[in-house]
């Protein structure tokens, strides 16, 4: 079985969520991770070809594949991540979910278990509304929502961290300069494995 983990990150923050997310999911017995990226504007990739730092975190994805309709069509549980904008998901993001009417139609993603994880700038930044909004497109596809509940170790805390009921989450810092911390990580392999699990009992 294989749960799909499909992202936006152009400053790498996300990336090291889903990379968490797909160790939690491989801990599950018979389950399998597939990385997948959204694509990106050739707008937003001019601007980054003059950003030293977003260039380098473009050339580490180059080997991941874009996804397709197909892999989220094939796939038996979704995560999406992505970083927020204005307290909603990125354009990016929300194009693919957007391309997704033909699924839709034919309800090829009901019933699939599905998560939601974000980075955002600073502690108070949009991370549960990015989280929230993110759920209504899946809600209208059909999927079944699975977060991530206060008894995963590091979720109860008032640190400058991320980490909430709605998914994992991080705090990227006004210029990109944090990187997720060891319980950010945590928490994303814990809803990982949670989104595989929620798969395997579905599909019994």
């Amino acid at each position: 079985m294989k749960i799909l983990i499909v992202y936006y990150s152009m400053y790498g923050h996300v990336l090291q969520l889903a990379q968490a997310a797909a160790e939690g999911v491989e801990t599950v017995d018979g389950m399998q991770a597939a990385l997948r990226r959204t694509e990106e504007f050739e707008t937003v990739n001019r601007v980054i070809d003059g950003n030293e730092f977003a260039s380098q975190i473009r050339d580490k994805q180059r080997n991941i594949p874009v996804c397709t309709l197909n892999d989220l069509e094939e796939a038996d549980g979704i995560l999406f991540g992505s970083p927020t904008r204005y307290g909603n998901m990125a354009a990016q993001m929300k194009q693919l979910i957007d391309s997704t009417a033909s699924l839709w139609l034919k309800g090829s993603l009901e019933g699939k278990p599905a998560g939601v994880f974000t980075s955002t700038a600073s502690t108070h930044g949009g991370q549960e509304t990015t989280l929230l909004t993110m759920m209504a497109p899946l809600l209208h596809l059909g999927m079944i929502i699975v977060g991530v509940p206060y008894s995963v170790p590091g979720m109860l805390h008032t640190e400058g961290r991320g980490g909430t009921p709605y998914g994992a989450s991080t705090v990227a810092g006004a210029r990109g300069e944090l990187t997720p911390t060891a319980e950010d990580l945590e928490i994303a392999r814990a809803q990982g494995r949670r989104i595989a699990e929620a798969a395997k009992k579905l599909r019994r």
